[in-house]
């Protein structure tokens, strides 16, 4: 599936392109003149319990009451 297409590519294929999306969870943005307009993703119910939200949402977790110094922040950095 095409990550990127015209307003002219989406008008003659939006079905096509709504189908792909629900499939795949894919994103598909919609540009205008070549600059991104729009963007097209699959509907996700906001009223979805927090604990599925976040999960797999932790990359590492070694030791969560230590205290944390600046330089481990890699905004910092």
């Amino acid at each position: 599936m095409q990550n990127k297409v015209s307003k002219s590519q989406f008008k003659a294929k939006a079905l096509e392109l709504f189908r792909e999306v629900e499939l795949t969870g894919k994103p598909v943005i919609v540009t205008d003149r070549g600059k991104p307009a729009v963007e097209v993703r699959r509907y996700r119910d906001k009223r979805r319990d927090p604990l599925a939200i976040l999960k797999d949402s932790v990359a590492e977790y070694h030791d969560p009451t230590s205290p944390v110094a600046e330089g481990d922040w890699e905004a910092l950095a």
